[in-house]
C-alpha cells in the first residue's frame, strides 16, 4: 500500500527520524474473560513491537522512503530487533544497553479486540542525552516524539534536547502521548511544558481528554492546538479530528474493519500520517490516510505491518 496522494505542497525530501521505544510484545488473545487464581486459556504469540518502532514501521510501510528509528535495547536482544526493524523497511539506530534487558508489554486481547497492557519498560527509559547527537539530524525531514520517551528524566532529558536541536535546524516535530495511565503518573503540567516547540500533537482522545480536563474529543483537540498548532485526536472506530490553531478544521470519518486485535492501531495512524504529510498531502487527507492504516492494523495480530 502508498502513501497518500499530494494535495498540498511539494513533495518532501528527506528522511523521517523517530525516537522511541522498542518493545518486545507478549500478546495473549484470551476468548473468555480472565479466571482469577486460575488458568484462562488464550493464543500467546511474542512480536516485536514498541510505538516509536510501530509507527516507524507503518510509515515505511505507507510509502516513506527513508525512516530511521533511535532507540535502546537490552543487548541480548539488539540483533533480533534490529533485523525485524530492517525487514520493516526501517533503518535501525539501536542502542544495546549491556544492563537492562529490551521492554517487554504483555498485552492482553480479549474477545472485543480490546487490548490491556502490563508494561516494563527496561531499557526503554534509560535513553540519554549521551546517546544524542544534532548529527542524526543530517538529512532528515521529520522528527517523530514517542511520548513514552517523557516518563522518566533521562529519556525526558533526551527528547527535549532532540526538540530543541530540530527547532534549531528547522526541522518540524511531532509527538504522540503514548499512554493516559503515564501522563496521569507522570502529571499533566509536565507533560504540557514539555510539548513546547513541537508542531504537531497525536493524542487518542483519552489522553486529549486528560490534556485538557475536557471531556468532548473536539473541544479537546481545539483547546491543544493553541499550544501545538497542529493536533489530530484519534477516535477509534470512529475517525479522527483534526484541529489547527485553536479550532477544529476537519472531522475524518472511520474506515470500516473487523477487529481482530487493536494493538498498535493508533501507531499505525501516526505512522501513515507522518508519511502522508511527508509526499506532500494536507492534514485532512494525511489523518485520512492515518484512519486508512489504523483499520488495516486492527485486522492483524500485533502492532506492525
Amino acid at each position: 500500500m502508498t502513501g497518500a496522494s499530494v494535495t498540498e505542497a511539494p513533495v518532501t525530501a528527506g528522511a523521517l527520524l523517530v525516537i522511541g521505544d522498542v518493545v518486545t510484545d507478549v500478546v495473549a488473545r484470551h476468548r473468555s474473560p480472565l479466571a482469577r487464581g486460575t488458568d484462562t486459556a488464550a493464543r500467546i504469540r511474542v512480536l516485536p513491537g514498541g510505538a516509536g518502532a510501530n509507527a516507524a514501521c507503518w510509515a515505511a510501510h505507507w510509502g516513506c522512503g527513508d525512516v530511521r528509528l533511535l532507540g535502546r535495547v537490552g543487548d541480548g536482544e539488539a540483533g533480533w530487533h534490529e533485523k525485524r526493524l530492517r525487514n520493516a523497511g526501517v533503518r535501525p539506530l539501536l542502542i544495546p544497553d549491556p544492563e537492562a534487558p529490551t521492554a517487554t508489554v504483555i498485552a492482553l486481547v480479549d474477545a472485543t479486540a480490546e487490548r490491556t497492557f502490563l508494561t516494563d519498560s527496561g531499557a526503554v527509559l534509560r535513553i540519554s542525552p549521551a546517546d544524542w547527537s544534532p548529527s542524526l539530524l543530517d538529512g532528515v525531514a521529520h522528527l517523530h516524539l514517542s511520548g513514552y520517551l517523557l516518563f522518566a528524566d533521562s529519556s525526558r532529558q533526551l527528547a527535549l534536547l532532540a526538540l530543541e536541536s530540530a527547532r534549531a535546524r528547522g526541522v518540524p516535530v511531532s509527538v504522540d502521548p503514548a499512554s493516559a495511565g503515564f501522563i496521569a503518573e507522570l502529571g499533566v503540567d509536565r507533560v504540557l511544558a514539555a510539548l513546547d516547540g513541537a508542531d504537531v500533537l497525536i493524542p487518542n482522545a483519552d489522553e486529549a481528554r486528560l490534556l485538557t480536563g475536557l471531556s468532548d474529543p473536539a473541544g479537546a483537540a481545539a483547546v491543544l492546538s493553541r499550544q501545538v498548532p497542529l493536533t489530530v485526536v484519534t477516535l477509534g472506530a470512529e475517525g479522527a479530528l483534526v484541529a489547527e490553531s485553536g479550532r477544529v478544521t476537519a472531522r475524518v470519518p472511520p474506515v470500516p474493519a473487523d477487529a481482530v486485535d487493536t494493538t498498535g492501531a493508533g501507531d499505525a495512524f501516526t505512522g501513515a500520517f507522518l508519511a502522508a504529510r511527508l509526499a506532500g498531502a494536507d492534514a485532512r487527507e494525511a489523518a485520512a490516510q492515518g484512519c486508512r492504516a489504523g483499520a488495516e492494523a486492527v485486522r492483524v495480530i500485533g502492532g506492525r505491518p
